[in-house]
């Protein structure tokens, strides 16, 4: 057995701060906890900005966050809960995509770190310091890795790709004005 070496701490803490990230804005999403506005209320703003139906979208999104994030803070299943956390953090991304980059104008940056994060720690794996270690790797394979990239990022493409078609659908006929009056 080898010893435990910066690299294992250094993922165990991107793993315990991006998990617990994660698992906290689900758990807004779900239970409405942290200030969040549970399914009601996620639901009618995840409908206001093109995910439907709502509720569902919100569930969906809550449980990715949650329990990607839980499962990701455990270093465990760490390529499917890297690839459904990254994948989840696409559809936030998607939505902040109009407003640039920067969070502070209400940009892409924090989902695309907390996506980008995720996704590293499913390629790297969990590192000696996790529950997938504990149980010989048994749902940390190699050929886990790509199969869960392939699933989450069909899955995120269909559903991102739905938003945009119905956010271009109800854009139709809506002209601006050609002279401010």
């Amino acid at each position: 057995m080898n010893c435990v070496d910066r690299r294992d701490v250094g993922l165990l803490l991107l793993r315990l701060g991006t998990g617990g990230v994660l698992a906290a804005h689900g758990t807004q999403k779900l239970f409405g906890w942290f200030g969040g506005g549970g399914i009601e209320g996620t639901g009618q703003f995840m409908e206001s900005v093109g995910y439907c139906p709502g509720k569902a979208s919100a569930l969906a999104s809550g449980l990715t966050e949650t329990g990607g994030g839980v499962l990701l803070a455990l270093g465990l299943a760490t390529p499917a809960a890297g690839a459904a956390a990254a994948g989840g953090m696409a559809g936030a991304a998607a939505v902040h995509l109009p407003n640039g980059f920067f969070a502070q104008g209400g940009g892409y940056e924090y989902a695309a770190t907390l996506g980008l994060t995720a996704a590293g720690l499913a390629i790297s794996g969990p590192g000696r310091l996790s529950v997938d270690a504990l149980f010989g790797q048994a749902v940390n394979r190699e050929w886990m890795v790509p199969a869960a990239f392939a699933v989450t990022g069909a899955v995120t493409a269909l559903v991102i790709g739905a938003r945009n078609k119905r956010l271009r659908r109800t854009s139709e006929g809506q002209q601006e004005a050609l002279f401010e009056e």
